[in-house]
C-alpha cells in the first residue's frame, strides 16, 4: 500500500513490489492505481490484464470500461456477478476519476467478491481523498499505488534502471541526450526505448549516442546536452552553432525543454557558489562532494566536478542575471511580449544574452 506523501522513489519501490507479486500470481481483490504519472498506472493495469486470465477466458471474464461511460453503482453490480467461466473475472476501470459515484465503491470494498479482481485507474494529481471510507476500505483489503511524476534530477537514475532491467546499459551521454530531449515524460521515453531496443542489432549490450541518433532521431552533436556543455564551459562558438541548428528545427527542439534544462543547470551553479561564499565569508566548511551531490540532485558525486568548473566561470553576480534572462525567455516562449518573434529566434537571443552576461 502506498504511504502518505509518496515520492517518486517510493512510487518506484511500490510499483516493483506490485509487479513482482502479479508475476507470482499473488493477487488482491482491488487495486487503486492513482496519481499524476500515468505510466505506472497503465503498466500495472496492463500486467494484470495479461496475467490473471488466459487468452480464451479474457473474452468472457475480462471487462475494460471507462469512467465516463459507467458509474460507481454499475461497477458494484458488475463486480458482484459471478464469472461466466473459470474462477475469476477481471474488471479494469480506466479514467476512473471521471466516474460519477466513485464513493459508492466503499460498500463493495468493505466486502469485495472473492471471484473478482477490480482495477481502478484514477489519473488525477491528488488521487482519491485518503480521508474517505472508500480509500480506507481499499487500503485494508487491496493495494494502492500512488503514482508520482519524477523531478528532472530523478529521471536519469530511473532511465539507467529501466535499461539495466532489460539486461543492457547506456552510455552517459546517451542518457543525457534522451532526458534532456524528452524531459520527464516517462511514457514517451518508454515508448521510444521500446522501439529502440527492437531496432538494435542482435547481441547489442550497450546503447550508444549513435544508436539514439539513428533510431530515435536525436542528434548526437546538436542537442540540449551538448548545448548545456558548451554554455557551461563558455564555448560561445560551439553554443551558438548548436543554437542555430536547433533554431532551424524548433519542433524537434522545443524551447520550453531547453529553458527548463538551462534553468536547472544554472540553479546548481548558484547553489554551489553560495556554499563557496559561506566558506569564505562565514568560515563554514565546504560540503563534501557526496553532500553536494545530494543537495544538487546529481546522480553521482562524479558530476560535482562539472558543476564546480562551471561555477568558476559563472560567479553568482553573473548567474543571478542569467537566471533572470532564462525567466524572461520562459515568459516570452509562452507568448508574453514576443512581438511576433518565433521560438527559434528567441533561442538565439537567449543564448547570446547568457554568454555575454557579466
Amino acid at each position: 500500500m502506498a504511504k502518505s506523501g509518496a515520492t517518486f522513489k517510493t512510487c518506484i519501490s511500490e510499483f516493483e513490489r506490485l509487479s513482482s507479486n502479479i508475476r507470482a500470481q499473488s493477487y488482491k481483490p482491488i487495486y487503486l492505481l492513482m496519481g499524476e504519472e500515468g505510466y505506472f498506472i497503465d503498466a500495472l493495469a496492463e500486467q494484470i490484464a495479461e496475467s490473471v486470465l488466459g487468452e480464451v477466458e479474457r473474452s468472457f471474464c475480462q471487462t475494460i470500461i471507462y469512467g465516463k461511460d459507467t458509474s460507481g453503482g454499475d461497477i458494484v453490480d458488475l463486480a458482484r456477478q459471478l464469472p461466466m467461466m473459470g474462477e475469476r473475472q477481471v474488471i479494469i476501470v480506466r479514467e476512473a476519476q471521471q466516474m460519477p459515484g466513485f464513493d459508492v465503491l466503499a460498500s463493495y470494498a468493505a466486502q469485495p467478491s472473492k471471484s473478482t479482481i477490480l482495477v481502478l485507474c484514477y489519473k488525477k494529481e491528488k488521487g482519491v481523498d485518503k480521508r474517505l471510507s472508500v480509500y480506507k476500505h481499499i487500503a485494508s483489503v487491496g493495494e494502492i499505488l500512488e503514482s508520482v511524476r519524477p523531478r528532472d534530477y530523478e529521471m536519469k537514475d530511473w532511465l539507467r534502471g529501466f535499461i539495466e532491467r532489460r539486461g543492457m546499459s547506456m552510455e552517459r551521454k546517451g542518457v543525457d541526450m534522451i532526458v534532456d530531449h524528452v524531459g520527464t515524460d516517462i511514457s514517451k521515453i518508454s515508448n521510444e526505448l521500446d522501439k529502440l531496443l527492437v531496432a538494435l542489432p542482435k547481441g547489442t549490450r550497450t546503447i550508444t549516442p549513435d544508436h539514439i541518433e539513428e533510431h530515435i532521431g536525436i542528434s548526437k552533436e546538436f542537442n540540449v546536452y551538448e548545448l548545456n556543455r558548451a554554455i557551461m564551459s563558455r564555448d560561445a562558438g560551439r553554443a551558438l552553432t548548436i543554437a542555430d541548428h536547433m533554431a532551424r528545427n524548433p519542433k524537434a527542439n522545443p524551447l520550453v525543454v531547453i529553458i527548463i534544462s538551462l534553468f536547472h543547470q544554472f540553479k546548481q551553479v548558484f547553489i554551489l557558489n553560495y556554499y563557496k561564499w559561506l566558506t569564505r565569508q562565514k568560515g563554514q566548511p565546504m560540503p563534501s562532494d557526496v553532500e553536494l551531490c545530494r543537495t544538487l540532485g546529481l546522480p553521482s558525486p562524479f558530476f560535482v566536478g562539472e558543476v564546480k568548473s562551471a561555477a568558476a566561470l559563472y560567479p553568482n553576480k553573473v548567474t543571478f542575471k542569467i537566471l533572470g534572462i532564462i525567466r524572461e525567455y520562459d515568459a516570452r516562449s509562452k507568448g508574453m511580449e514576443t512581438g511576433g518573434v518565433e521560438n527559434g529566434e528567441l533561442l538565439r537571443e537567449m543564448i547570446l544574452k547568457i554568454l555575454t552576461a557579466n
